[in-house]
């Protein structure tokens, strides 16, 4: 007797879960990867809280999810000399502008997570190459994948920007600060540091505001067995991120700091879609308090 194959079986599968309604969805997927069902009506963990966010979105999420739209924000509030200067964004992405690129450079989209292509040396890319990856970006309804429902007002977009590199002409950190009770004064932030993130060695490290190495994990990152200094300008890379989030009550601002300069990764308010593993579980619970 036929059998159907593994792959079609996981198709079928596939299918038949983007049929769900976003509620049932986000709690199957919070129990597989946090090992319980969620409490939606009466959130109580980080993740918890921000599933609630991604059913329930501020007006205001989508326009400052949107890696394009984000920067006016960004310009009124800390100035553009802290935007990654933006090389092209354009409405269809064709030789011409391929051509037009300089020899370094970074290619995104503007309407979801990892949609991140680095490109050092463009003699060692296509143009039909980066097109087709661009397409399938294109193509990707990201609010699909988790459900976070302010994506779905967001116009994918394709964009270039400057590649930014260190002193040592590496990809610079990914300063990734938890920033809660912005809205009352200065927030309670946690900076979680992600370092080769497009390398084979990738970390990820907690710290508090005067640089604590916690015994916290978050996601799939390894922490570091010596963690990395301090940047030189963390006080101006705390700045800003207050200065970001002082019209919530919680958001997760990412930042730059090669040499002495801060720059501006983006604004995020649903982290992980409300489905990250946090080592050891009661930080969940600390963090949810936090989140008012």
């Amino acid at each position: 007797m036929w059998q159907p194959s593994s792959a079609i079986l996981q198709l079928v599968k596939d299918n038949a879960k983007q049929l769900l309604p976003d509620a049932l969805f986000l709690s199957l997927l919070h129990r597989k990867h946090i090992g319980r069902f969620p409490r939606l009506l009466r959130p109580t963990t980080f993740n918890e809280k921000i599933l609630q966010r991604s059913l329930r979105p501020d007006p205001r999420y989508a326009a400052l999810t949107d890696k394009l739209t984000v920067r006016d924000y960004v310009k009124a509030k800390v100035g553009e000399q802290h935007l990654v200067p933006l090389i092209s964004s354009p409405d269809v992405f064709t030789q011409s502008v391929f051509d037009a690129l300089p020899n370094a450079f970074v290619m995104k989209a503007n309407h979801g997570s990892s949609f991140v292509e680095i490109v050092q040396d463009k003699s060692k890319v296509t143009f039909d190459g980066l097109r087709t990856m661009a397409n399938r970006w294109m193509s990707t309804d990201f609010y699909l994948i988790a459900r976070e429902r302010h994506y779905r007002q967001i116009r994918p977009r394709i964009f270039f920007e400057e590649l930014l590199l260190d002193e040592h002409r590496q990809i610079p950190a990914d300063y990734k600060v938890h920033c809660f009770g912005g809205k009352s004064g200065r927030p309670m932030m946690y900076i979680v540091v992600i370092s080769d993130r497009f390398g084979n060695n990738t970390r990820g490290d907690v710290f508090d505001v005067h640089w604590n190495h916690l015994d916290v994990g978050i996601g799939p990152y390894a922490r570091s067995t010596t963690p990395p200094p301090p940047p030189k300008n963390l006080n101006s890379i705390l700045d800003m991120a207050a200065v970001l989030a002082e019209d919530f009550n919680y958001v997760r601002v990412d930042l730059y700091a090669p040499g002495n300069a801060v720059y501006f990764g983006e604004l995020t308010f649903t982290p992980g879609a409300g489905v990250v593993p946090m080592r050891p579980d009661r930080v969940d619970f600390e963090w949810g308090r936090l989140l008012t």
